[in-house]
């Protein structure tokens, strides 16, 4: 089932998200649910926060090319528990943040833990875009949004056209 993305600003896109102590089937259909909105928008991730859920999941399929196999990855309780020194810049947009992209520096390289939909720990290097994308998704469970890397004044500029965008889709 599709769901609403919530646009910034909101005040639940600023929140930690709780971690996830019992994998039930809810979980697992929001997995799904979160999946299906992703690809819909269409999106590379997506966080609990984005559907107004503050627990620790996050989505992603970084796979765009034509003709290739999708590989869409749940993560329950994702941490970053390497990085490299090595940095990457990439234009990051967000899927709360609809038509406003600007670059962002992360590391290049990544460690990433999670817990699977079946319950069992995963540990995978992901690096160029999926990096980017799994720490973008990482930092909206810490409450983080891209735009919070950029200087005030960008940053202010991008929330400023996001408070009019809310209140022209309110009038629609």
């Amino acid at each position: 089932m599709k769901r609403p993305i919530l646009l910034h600003p909101d005040p639940r896109l600023k929140k930690t998200s709780a971690p996830v102590s019992d994998l039930t089937d809810e979980l697992r259909a929001l997995a799904d649910d979160m999946l299906e909105t992703m690809y819909a928008a269409p999106g590379i991730g997506l966080a609990a926060p984005q559907v107004g859920l503050l627990s620790r999941l996050i989505v992603l399929d970084c796979v765009k090319e034509e003709g290739e196999t999708p590989r869409p990855l749940a993560m329950f309780n994702p941490e970053v528990i390497a990085a490299s020194d090595d940095l990457n810049v990439y234009e990051e947009g967000c899927l709360s943040i609809p038509d406003q992209y600007a670059d962002v520096t992360r590391p290049e390289t990544v460690d990433v833990r999670w817990m699977d939909k079946d319950g069992n720990e995963q540990t995978e290097t992901f690096n160029g875009l999926w990096a980017t994308c799994v720490q973008h998704e990482i930092d909206h469970l810490d409450g983080k949004l891209f735009i919070d890397y950029l200087k005030p004044l960008k940053r202010q500029l991008i929330t400023r056209k996001m408070v009019k965008l809310k209140k022209e889709r309110a009038r629609a």
